[in-house]
C-alpha cells in the first residue's frame, strides 16, 4: 500500500467539506470544547477493513471500512523528536486505564512527572483518558498508545509523549470498534527519517 494513494482519496474527500462541531467529555463543570466529529471517507482501493491508519501531518486516524471507505478522526500525535512511526498490533485494551511516566519521560522532565513515578490510577485526570488501546511490536509492549484525552486543545498538535490521543467521547467510540489484534500503521512525519 502506497502511502500518496492513501492520502490522494483521502484528502480529495475533504476537499471544500465543512464539518460540523461535535462535544467532548470533560471535567463536570468545565466549559465542552467543539470538535470536529469522524467522518466517513473515501480511501485508495485495496486497503483492508479493520486497520488504524494514523497520518501524524494531517493529525489524522483512520479505521478502515469496507468497500474503500474509512472513518477519519482527529488526533494529537507524538512531538517530532518522540514520534515512532512503524506497524503494531494492538494486543491490550482498557477502560480508564491507569497510567505510569516512562523512564524517558522521568528523565525528560522529572518535575512533571516525578510525583507519578509509582503510577496514577485511571479517572478523569488520567492523561491516557477514558480508553486506551496499547501498541506492540514483536509481541513487546512499545509503551505507545492510541488513548482519550481530558485536553482536547491538544487535537491538533503535536505535544504527546509519542502516543496518538483523541478526544474521550471518540477514543470510547473507537475503543467499541477495534478488535485486539487490529493492526496500526503510524505513519512518517514529513522530513522525518
Amino acid at each position: 500500500m502506497l502511502r500518496r494513494g492513501f492520502l490522494k482519496r483521502t484528502a480529495a474527500a475533504f476537499a471544500g467539506a465543512t464539518l460540523p462541531a461535535g462535544r467532548v467529555l470533560a471535567h463536570e463543570g468545565a466549559a465542552q470544547a467543539a470538535v470536529i466529529p469522524p467522518r466517513e471517507v473515501a480511501i485508495a482501493e485495496g486497503i483492508p477493513a479493520g486497520q488504524i491508519h494514523v497520518m501524524p501531518d494531517e493529525f489524522a486516524l483512520y479505521w478502515t471500512l469496507p468497500g474503500a471507505r474509512a472513518l477519519r478522526y482527529a488526533v494529537g500525535v507524538g512531538r517530532d523528536d518522540l514520534y515512532e512511526a512503524g506497524t503494531f498490533l494492538i494486543q491490550a485494551k482498557k477502560e480508564w486505564p491507569s497510567w505510569t511516566p516512562t523512564p524517558g519521560m522521568l528523565e525528560r522532565e522529572p518535575e512533571v512527572y516525578g510525583k507519578w513515578a509509582d503510577g496514577m490510577p485511571g479517572g478523569i485526570d488520567n492523561p491516557l483518558g477514558a480508553r486506551a488501546l496499547y501498541l506492540f511490536k514483536d509481541g513487546y509492549d512499545t509503551f505507545l498508545r492510541i488513548h482519550g484525552t481530558n485536553a482536547p486543545s491538544t487535537i491538533g498538535t503535536a505535544v504527546s509523549n509519542g502516543c496518538a490521543r483523541l478526544v474521550n467521547e471518540q477514543i470510547i467510540e473507537l475503543y467499541e470498534k477495534v478488535p485486539l489484534e487490529t493492526k496500526v500503521f503510524l505513519y512518517p512525519k514529513v522530513g522525518m527519517a
